[in-house]
């Protein structure tokens, strides 16, 4: 099979550091690759692709203003029109609500898919699928079943679950005396609440966070005064090895999540360490976190407390739990498999629809 995958322009495919999606598109090509498909990855320039790389800007473009991205985005859109008769199916990792997107898949004839890494409780994003017939027509891949809660009508064809290279993640039963965040330094990833629950727990807490530019006031003013770099150690950003090497030294990480997350890719990467994690039952943590075998989940109205009191309790969760949870559920193969299953309803299902024809 031939097929585009077409990545944000924010980080590069695999990311160096943080980029939940980008390591997402990364497995994916990668197994895809594997398996004999032929596959074409249409990222920024510093990108890793195993086949075709196809660029229209040298690298990633985090931090940079949201005007001269979208330009970007114009001509990566621009090029997949292009090349789109290269492909069987032409796969995107963002909402067709992107613009352009969702016009483009009703411009060329090979079938688009829409993978919707992002949330969708947005009152404008429900405003636009109940108001534009256009995104009903485009192909949807939820990330949890959760996830399609706010916005049930889109044109879902499948959830699929995010997979990891398990043997990336190093697995350890030996503990040690303290507690890991892992997230963005942002009020929706709970980076306070986490620092409150390990301080009234009196744990250790080693803070792996990183900091955008919309989130500098924030971290200056409601987290940075939090940190003492005795109880509460800041690590911020790092690289790949040194983020697993922490997860898996961690005793526990606390993902007090404020937020309808679609999916939370650190908590199978925690649990792939043998970590066990510790959520408030929201969102898609029940989907992936099994309450008293791979973490517990507490409830959303009296979170701090009870998660304190289950920090007491981490020693009753086998860390061999979590691996074996991860592998049976959340590899990158069986995220491969699910994917080919998914382009192949597709396939079936699909007949061109001319929005220019339409037009004229």
């Amino acid at each position: 099979m031939k097929i585009a995958q077409v990545a944000p322009l924010i980080e590069r495919v695999p990311p160096p550091m943080y980029g939940g999606v980008e390591l997402i598109v990364g497995e994916l090509v990668e197994g895809l690759h594997n398996q004999g498909h032929e596959v074409t990855l249409f990222a920024t320039g510093d990108s890793i692709c195993p086949q075709k790389l196809v660029s229209v800007v040298a690298s990633a473009m985090r931090g940079r203003p949201r005007r001269e991205i979208w330009k970007y985005e114009f001509l990566q859109a621009a090029k997949v029109i292009e090349m789109s008769d290269d492909f069987d199916i032409i796969h995107c990792h963002f909402g067709p609500n992107i613009f352009p997107w969702g016009w483009i898949a009703d411009l060329i004839e090979k079938p688009v898919v829409f993978t919707l890494h992002c949330r969708l409780d947005l009152p404008e994003l429900k405003k636009i699928y109940n108001e534009t017939d256009l995104f009903k027509r485009c192909y949807h891949v939820s990330i949890s079943n959760d996830q399609r809660t706010p916005l049930p009508e889109a044109h879902y064809v499948a959830t699929v679950y995010n997979g990891i290279e398990v043997e990336k993640y190093p697995f350890n039963d030996k503990k040690e005396d303290f507690l890991i965040f892992l997230g963005r330094s942002s009020p929706e990833k709970g980076i306070v609440e986490a620092i409150k629950i390990a301080k009234k727990a009196k744990q250790k807490l080693m803070v792996l966070t990183k900091v955008d530019p919309v989130d500098e006031e924030y971290f200056n003013k409601e987290v940075k005064p939090l940190i003492d770099g005795k109880d509460v150690i800041l690590i911020g950003e790092v690289p790949f090895k040194e983020k697993v090497s922490w997860l898996s030294k961690a005793k526990a990480m606390l993902f007090p999540i404020q937020w309808k997350e679609p999916f939370g890719l650190v908590m199978i990467e925690s649990m792939a360490c043998g970590t066990p994690v510790i959520a408030p039952r929201r969102a898609s943590v029940p989907e992936i976190v099994v309450d008293g075998t791979t973490g517990f989940i507490v409830s959303v109205e009296n979170m701090i407390d009870e998660m304190v009191e289950k920090i007491k309790e981490i020693e009753k969760i086998n860390p061999l739990d979590c691996r074996l949870h991860v592998e049976k559920n959340f590899t990158a193969d069986k995220m491969v498999k699910e994917y080919l299953k998914v382009y192949e309803k597709i396939l079936q299902l699909h007949k061109p629809f001319c929005l220019v024809e339409k037009i004229w």
